[in-house]
Formats: structure tokens, sequence, C-alpha cells
């Protein structure tokens, strides 16, 4: 794996991080490093031990070890609520969507538990198609409004690191281009992203660097430019 230089401080820093599930050794030393203002996505088939490390850095696996440092702070030791604190915020696959409530009241549910996050006003501008659903309730939301709202609640919370598991899985392609131009806009403003992806592709569009995992392992980094030279290892990692 090459190093090459990045464009702010690190942010966030994982070495050596090994986590399990019960008596199953999922991760085996899983080093990245992301950079402040950065997008960096972890690209794996299914089971790379993709999901379990955006877990394990929020908090939310009970049994890992290693290093995971934010913002300079030893964090490996802390639960999720004090994680969350801190200004790490995690987008899960599934999305978590309160199907009773509405889309308002879904986007106003997580805490606010650092200063600056985003308004509604600012999220709706973001996604105007929750702006027209404000009031449908989140079983009347197609799969990409419910991305786009999973993604705009976690923007209230005032995180700066946010974790995006899958979020253009099942989604049209029309949609997946509107996740992919949110990503950058949040680049812009500023936020820092690690994007679980399989479709290296769409990561092409919006990342700077490229973690490629497999069994549970970091096997390989890549700068988005290194990709159509690389194309032939991508292959054979990623099975596409």
């Amino acid at each position: 794996m090459r190093d090459t230089p990045r464009m702010g401080r690190d942010l966030l820093k994982v070495d050596n991080l090994e986590a399990f599930y019960g008596e199953s050794h999922v991760l085996h030393g899983v080093t990245i490093e992301v950079a402040e203002g950065e997008v960096v996505t972890l690209l794996g088939r299914n089971g790379a031990g993709k999901t379990t490390t955006l877990k394990s850095i929020m908090g939310m696996v009970a049994r890992r070890t290693g290093s995971v440092r934010y913002d300079g702070k030893e964090i490996i030791a802390l639960a999720s609520n004090v994680i969350a604190r801190l200004g790490i915020a995690i987008c899960p696959e599934e999305r978590g969507i309160f199907a009773s409530l509405s889309v308002e009241e879904n986007m106003l549910l997580p805490p606010v538990v650092r200063p600056g996050g985003m308004t509604l006003a600012e999220i709706y501008t973001l996604f105007p198609n929750l702006a027209e659903r404000r009031r449908s309730q989140g079983t009347k939301l197609s799969g990409g409004e419910q991305q786009m709202l999973a993604i705009g609640r976690i923007l209230r919370t005032g995180a700066t690191l946010l974790l995006l598991d899958e979020p253009t899985e099942g989604l049209a392609p029309v949609i997946v281009q509107k996740i992919g131009d949110v990503i950058r806009d949040l680049k812009a403003r500023g936020f820092t992203v690690l994007l679980v992806e399989q479709n290296f592709r769409f990561a092409a569009t919006v990342a700077d660097r490229h973690y490629i995992m497999e069994d549970g392992r970091v096997v390989d980094m890549l700068r988005t430019e290194d990709i159509p030279a690389n194309m032939e290892k991508l292959h054979n990692f990623l099975g596409v």
C-alpha cells in the first residue's frame, strides 16, 4: 500500500483494529486514516468487513482492540453515545426510518450533540424531495427518499465526520447521481466522509482515496486517479 499526500490533518486514525462477534474474529488489524475534509471509501465484497469497520469506529461492536483516534483523542474504549457527542455520526445501511413518523418528525428525532449542525431549511435545500414530503409518513417514502432522510437526519446533529454505509444500495441511477451530488456538496461544506461502497464506479466520482478490504483486512489503498491503471486489480478484489 503506497502512502499518498492528503489534504489536511488526520481527523480519524484507525490502527491495528481487531473486532469480534462472539467467537467470530471479523477484523484483522485494519489500519486506515482519513484527513479532515476528505471523502474516503471502503471498497470490498459482501462480508469483507466494511460495515464492521464503521460500527467498530462508532463503538457499536462490543469486543474490539487496537486504536481508534478521532481528532487526536483515543476513543476505542468509549461508548457509542459518547463517541457521537465528539462529532461522529453513522448512517446505517438499513436507514432506520420510523414508519409511523413524518419526514420532519424523523428529521427532528436525533439530538443535536454539537453546535454547527445544519438547519432544517439547509437540509431541505439539499434535499428538495424531503421538503415536498415533510408531512408524509416514513411508509410513504421511496427507497431513494428514505436514504435522503437517513442522511439528512444526521446532518442536524453537529457531527463533522459522517460514516455512510452503502448509501446507493438498490437505488435508481438518477437517485445515485443525486446522492453523489450531495456527498460532493457536503465535502465542499467541510464535512469529512468515510463511505462504505461496493460500486467503485460511483465511489470514484465522489472520493479522494479508496481502501480495499478483503476477509477483514485492508489489502490495498488507491487514489481515485490510480483507478484506471488498476482496473484488473479491482476486478480481482471486487468481482466486478
